[in-house]
């Protein structure tokens, strides 16, 4: 592991005297999952500070009921100005020491500059740098941070130095959500089997591995015996749940768009693997003991692999990568669709013979 930067700019408060800190991120499911090591350094570095958590509404719960935090701000899905400006006079009110911008986005860089806090930490960003007291770049001068370890970095700047970056966590179900996915189990006789939890989810275009593809990794791995499949997804794809049913001759089971953030996770903590591309929930996957196979397109395990996972990643070795995921100089995306099926299922076996 890369050595993580420090900050050569001091504090401007005293760290013993910080009392309340405000923690910003946003947005989305695996931004939000890789900041939880800096959440637990931030607690052992400050066990009796008041830690705050601004997200927005559907991704709340990731960090509600976070045993390293003492208050969640949760951020409407439509937010307009007034209601965003309430929230600003919110924050300011509160008075608190430090802000740390995980996000660096328009309304967190927005919400920091106003926060009145003495203290503000984010990440060097152009037109911004202003707002903050410290700064720090998103890369070193050569390779790669990990976005758990950008993140620590900036928690590193109050002076905290701990012995190893932690791993990721989440907050544990309710009491509903952890009997709805037993519930589940039970109903589909799944308490025996090895249970794969796929993750069909595109995102982008230059993350979408195709339906056709999905299809054949399900009939490859359906002939491992005792395995069952799991379709996992949000309500955008439905269309590629939809083709999947209709071209697969294998049996599975669905799960797309039915399951909470929290339910997820339980799930995917009850399976014996978790398969999917570089997405939020193949971020959740690594806050369990569930191994994991992840095949990677477009970015970077460096950047954003499966954090202290047990795991296997695929990619292919392409100058164009990483890139922007705004256009694709070939136009087929190949860094990854030439990923195949047989690839992935040769990865996942060793997990399944167990």
């Amino acid at each position: 592991m890369r050595r993580p930067l420090n900050s050569r700019e001091k504090p401007k408060i005293d760290p013993s005297r910080i009392q309340r800190i405000l923690l910003i991120r946003l947005r989305r499911i695996g931004d939000v999952v890789m900041t939880t090591p800096a959440i637990t350094a931030l607690r052992e570095g400050f066990p009796k500070a008041k830690i705050t958590y601004v997200i927005d509404e559907p991704y709340r719960e990731l960090v509600e009921g976070h045993p390293d935090l003492d208050r969640v701000i949760v951020l409407p899905r439509h937010l307009g100005f007034k209601e965003f400006r309430k929230h600003m006079h919110q924050i300011r009110r509160d008075a608190y020491d430090v802000v740390i911008d995980f996000h660096g986005g328009p309304r967190a860089s927005l919400l920091t500059f106003f926060s009145g806090a003495r203290l503000k930490i984010g990440y060097r960003i152009k037109y911004k740098n202003f707002i903050y007291d410290i700064k720090l770049p998103r890369e070193p001068e050569e390779g790669y941070f990990h976005s758990v370890e950008n993140h620590v970095n900036l928690v590193k700047a109050l002076g905290i130095n701990p012995r190893s970056i932690p791993a990721l966590s989440l907050p544990p179900p309710t009491r509903s959500e952890a009997e709805n996915i037993r519930r589940f189990i039970q109903n589909n006789a799944l308490e025996n089997t090895k249970i794969i939890t796929l993750h069909i989810s595109a995102g982008n275009e230059f993350r979408d591995w195709g339906a056709e593809r999905l299809t054949r990794l399900i009939t490859l791995l359906s002939q491992v015996p005792q395995v069952k499949i799991v379709l996992i997804g949000s309500g955008e794809d439905r269309q590629a749940e939809e083709e999947i049913k209709k071209t697969s001759e294998a049996s599975f089971l669905s799960m797309v768009n039915r399951l909470n953030l929290r339910e997820l996770r339980e799930l995917v903590s009850l399976s014996s693997l978790f398969v999917g591309p570089d997405s939020g929930p193949m971020h959740i996957a690594a806050t369990t003991t569930t191994p994991i196979v992840a095949y990677f397109g477009p970015t970077l395990p460096a950047h954003f692999g499966p954090w202290k996972a047990r795991s296997t990643v695929l990619e292919k070795d392409f100058d164009c990568r990483p890139c922007r995921q705004r256009q694709c100089i070939h136009e087929d995306f190949r860094c990854l669709r030439t990923i195949s099926p047989d690839e992935v299922t040769n990865a996942c076996l060793p997990y399944l013979q167990v």
